[in-house]
């Protein structure tokens, strides 16, 4: 499945900051709870970073590590640095501290940037062996004494083939892997978002965190393209509806939990957000009654991305425009080709269910120090071209649209049989007393594997439940088990702990 789009010369997202600068310069480019920054101001100040970074000797071609929560200064300092080719390397501030030092020792930044929230996790004796820390409050002062004497903004010349970042995996599997991007990767997800509506107008309200490509793929196009972000440091119902009413929000970008907790959340309807125009959602499964309720109660679009933060395929699906194709991600975006292949790697039709592979004009130079990984992620098609492997199963029906139907990690062997959880996660969901479901495969004497139920349902019975469900499911589908549980863990972009489940299961040491 493939669809083409027409070129545009590479632009920096620096020089397109500069750009809106001259058209918007007293446009409020940036907010957050404690301060605001005009796009004039915004590249002025990029400008007093980026030479208070090359004073420090961290230039082209080096790595600044962040770890902090959302705030201007972060926005700031991420796009200071990129304009001076000085590749970012953003640290989830969930991760734990051990999985952080070792992302430190993986990149080998020149400094890493901290607020008072994530310092605690970096011991300076611990530290010292990697690299110099500061706080990201230390930019506070650097800005006053720049806004009484301003200094002129410096970029340095970027190339399509520079990197732009790395971007670290969630880490729901394992030990995290460095994702590195590019900035032509990062200006066509610019393109992207001018291309789904980002402008001068748009304001877009931002509660997920900087660290994620989730983030990151919506707030580059509207600061790049002239519009306003608002910047929240941690997600909140309440706070984010008063925001999007407060500043007349046209654009946000949630993950499919926020979207849930807004939709139960008792006070949404008071609140007036007829500005918005789009909200987007990508990192986890959509299920499609909750885009159809959002659709009904949430005024302006809705649209999903499927894709990975490697880069290569991506599927959107304009849910209000395609009502009729909700359960599945959409359609290949432009200029991105997408296919099936089956576990020896062999091209499939379409229809056929398999792995999901994608190529586009823009994808990751790989994994960072991890050749035997660069080696299992890309696959070459008969023709010769290089696609990435995207680990999920998924078909595409006869009018192009992908139905996702698991994780290839997470599919089920039982007795030789592939079952897929979401299957069974989507007859639970149909019970009226469940309110969120996350299905694993767990070891079994009899069959290998087999599926276990963690299902949220504060009025629900066990044995209830799980007889409802193997009513409604195949024989090999049925669950061996189900538990009750107050949450299903995720992490900070939504993405179900899988693993953590299977570990807690087999730790209560029970045998199937």
């Amino acid at each position: 499945m493939q669809s083409r789009k027409a070129e545009r010369r590479f632009i920096p997202i620096a020089e397109q900051i500069a750009g809106a600068a001259k058209r918007v310069p007293d446009k409020i480019a940036l907010i957050d709870a404690d301060s605001q920054l005009t796009f004039a101001e915004l590249v002025d100040a990029m400008g007093v970073i980026g030479a208070s970074l090359a004073a420090n000797r961290i230039s082209k071609g080096d790595v600044l590590a962040i770890c902090a929560q959302n705030s201007v200064e972060y926005a700031l300092l991420y796009l200071a640095a990129t304009a001076r080719g000085i590749i970012v390397a953003p640290l989830p501030a969930a991760a734990t501290p051990e999985s952080l030092l070792s992302m430190l020792g993986d990149c080998q930044p020149k400094a890493l940037l901290v607020d008072e929230t994530t310092t605690q996790f970096f011991p300076p004796k611990t530290l010292s062996a990697h690299c110099p820390t500061l706080q990201l409050a230390a930019l506070k002062p650097a800005l006053d004494r720049w806004k009484s004497k301003p200094t002129p903004s410096a970029m340095e010349p970027i190339r399509p083939d520079d990197i732009f970042n790395i971007i670290y995996s969630s880490g729901t599997t394992g030990t995290p892997k460095g994702i590195v991007q590019t900035h032509a990767m990062r200006d066509a997800h610019v393109q992207l978002g001018q291309n789904e509506g980002h402008d001068e107008q748009a304001v877009n309200l931002l509660s997920t965190p900087l660290y994620s490509n989730t983030t990151l793929i919506s707030f580059f196009p509207t600061v790049a393209l002239g519009g306003t972000t608002i910047l929240m440091s941690k997600f909140d119902c309440g706070h984010f509806l008063a925001l999007a009413a407060q500043h007349g929000v046209t654009h946000t970008m949630l993950v499919p939990v926020q979207y849930m907790r807004l939709m139960d959340y008792v006070d949404f309807d008071s609140f007036d957000l007829g500005s918005f125009r789009q909200k987007y959602c990508t990192s986890a499964p959509f299920p499609a009654d909750l885009k159809r309720e959002i659709l009904d109660r949430w005024p302006g679009g809705l649209t999903e991305y499927y894709g990975m933060t490697e880069g290569g395929g991506l599927c959107v699906l304009r849910a209000h425009e395609q009502r009729d194709k909700l359960a599945t991600v959409g359609q290949p975006a432009a200029d991105c080709d997408m296919r099936i292949i089956d576990e020896d790697g062999q091209q499939l039709p379409p229809t056929c269910s398999g792995e999901i592979v994608g190529h586009s004009g823009t994808m990751m130079h790989g994994y960072l120090n991890r050749p035997e990984l660069n080696e299992q992620i890309f696959w070459v098609s008969p023709e010769g071209k290089t696609f990435i492997r995207t680990g999920d199963i998924g078909r595409f029906d006869t009018d192009g649209f992908l139905y996702l139907l698991d994780r290839k990690k997470d599919v089920i062997i039982s007795g030789g049989f592939n079952i897929y959880p979401v299957d069974i996660e989507n007859v639970l969901r149909s019970h009226l007393q469940v309110n969120d479901v996350a299905v694993v495969g767990v070891p079994s004497k009899q069959w290998g594997e087999t599926p276990v139920a963690f299902v949220v349902a504060p009025e629900g019975d066990a044995q209830e439940l799980k007889a409802f469900v193997n009513q409604r499911v195949g024989k090999m589908q049925r669950i061996a088990d189900l538990k009750l549980v107050d949450q299903i863990p995720r992490n900070e972009i939504g993405k179900i702990l899988k693993r953590q489940l299977r570990m807690q299961y087999t730790n209560e040491a029970i045998s199937l």
